[in-house]
């Protein structure tokens, strides 16, 4: 087999899209928007303030016309734009999977900082062989840690302000081994909820009680302030609920820490306490709502859940991975992601009929050489591959092209830092995680589309007959 050195088709195909532009106009163009990009750039990475702002929204286009006037320096406008339009197709889904990627990523972090890996929880309210069971857990060889939980709903109030909560009562020795409470801490620390002290405006000792950044704004309290726990009821037993003493139930706790996840959902409602308290709280007993576990491989934990529910026995017990129990957050992203990804790839179709447009032009235009080949022997197979290599090349180019630019683009986004509203996108700024996979993903995707758009101009060529092409000459 012939290497691609000892073949002709490409060296033609090159010189079929090869135009050299000696004007100065296009110069002149090309250095004033690459000048231009150089300086957004400049500003992006090495200023602050109104400068970076300015900087970021000229980048991409002073980068994309620089490319377009580069390019026209040497091809024809078809063939520039249909570079062009790939490489918009490229920048835009890589940039776009990126950002999606990283919603991935950010979502999973903040929801295991505040979930466990598995949990084990039990149908009815008598969960109190809870320290059986961790020992069982623990004895998997994949689980790092196991701690007991309790979780109900409940009302946060500060003076004349109140705010709908979820309280978690939690172990301060066990619990920093399974969730990421330690490093979420922005005030007082994780110790401080086994200790009970008085609170600012003194009395008697009262248990701490860790809220999220957001409930501490709303509620307007600072370390040492009393925050009022009230509990629709105090009693699990729905049959208790209208006996009397059974409606809400009021208790003091002191403001003993302040955490920041960075997900609005946790930082705007979720609170902590000792579990201790919580359990006398709710009159229970020692009873918990479940055990939480941290492993040593997040990868494994639908494995893990499946062996624990063996040893447990089943019923009544139920095992839930981190990914079950946010099934409907992570599958929304999926599917957006999914459609996204579509949409977008119509860009890249679009940039393909701009190929069949330039390589059906290039056959119109070259049909005398065409009719020369043949006449001197080369086969149609021959003509068909120079007009595929052809496309394929501004296919590859403009691949090349956004994959750069796109890559570009993904670094001044992490530079710029852009925030975004908690309050919509549940997190406060834009994050960018990019997967190799799925940049090579795009890239054999556009090659296949560009290769697909070749074959009618490529047949066309292959069909013409020689004496069509020199008839008039």
């Amino acid at each position: 087999m012939r290497s691609l050195l000892d073949r002709y088709e490409p060296f033609i195909a090159w010189r079929y899209l090869y135009r050299r532009r000696r004007g100065p106009a296009m110069m002149t163009l090309t250095i004033v928007f690459g000048a231009l990009s150089l300086v957004a750039l400049g500003a992006v990475f090495a200023s602050k303030g109104e400068a970076q702002v300015v900087g970021t929204s000229v980048a991409l286009p002073a980068m994309l016309l620089f490319l377009f006037f580069g390019l026209l320096n040497v091809f024809s406008g078809f063939t520039a734009v249909s570079i062009i339009g790939v490489t918009i197709g490229v920048l835009a889904l890589v940039v776009v999977l990126s950002v999606t990627s990283g919603f991935q990523q950010s979502f999973k972090q903040k929801v295991l900082g505040v979930n466990a890996h598995v949990i084990v929880m039990k149908y009815g309210q008598d969960f109190s062989e809870y320290r059986d069971v961790m020992a069982k857990a623990r004895a998997h060889k994949h689980v790092a840690g196991a701690a007991p939980f309790v979780f109900y709903e409940g009302m946060l109030a500060a003076g004349n302000t109140m705010s709908g909560s979820i309280i978690k009562g939690i172990d301060p020795v066990l619990s920093p081994q399974v969730l990421e409470v330690r490093p979420s801490m922005r005030l007082g620390k994780v110790e401080d909820l086994a200790t009970r002290g008085p609170a600012n405006d003194g009395g008697p000792p009262v248990g701490g009680i860790f809220v999220g950044q957001e409930m501490a704004k709303k509620l307007k309290i600072k370390l040492g302030d009393r925050v009022r726990v009230v509990s629709p009821k105090t009693d699990l037993d729905p049959s208790a609920w209208n006996k009397p003493g059974a409606g809400p139930s009021t208790r003091e706790f002191r403001l003993a820490g302040v955490f920041y996840t960075g997900f609005e959902e946790y930082d705007a409602r979720l609170a902590y306490v000792n579990v201790k308290d919580a359990q006398t709280f709710y009159e229970q007993g020692d009873v918990v709502t479940g055990v939480e576990l941290r492993l040593d491989d997040i990868d494994l934990a639908v494995d893990v859940k499946d062996e624990l529910y063996k040893d447990l026995g089943g019923p009544p017990y139920r095992v839930i991975d981190w990914e079950e129990l946010n099934h409907n957050l992570f599958t929304a992203l999926r599917t957006q992601k999914a459609a996204i990804t579509i949409l977008l790839t119509v860009i890249i179709i679009v940039a393909a009929f701009n190929i069949i447009a330039a390589m059906t032009m290039l056959v119109i235009g070259k049909t005398k050489e065409i009719a020369i080949l043949k006449s001197m022997g080369m086969r149609s197979t021959g003509v068909a591959r120079v007009f595929q290599t052809a496309g394929l090349t501004i296919g590859a180019l403009g691949i090349l092209l956004g994959i750069g630019v796109g890559m570009v683009t993904i670094v001044i986004l992490r530079r710029y830092n852009y925030q975004l509203d908690p309050h919509v996108y549940l997190i406060d700024q834009l994050p960018v995680k990019v997967n190799l996979d799925e940049v090579l993903l795009t890239a054999c995707i556009t090659l296949s589309i560009c290769f697909l758009a070749t074959l009618y101009p490529a047949l066309k060529a292959a069909r013409l007959e020689p004496v069509e092409g020199l008839r008039y000459e």
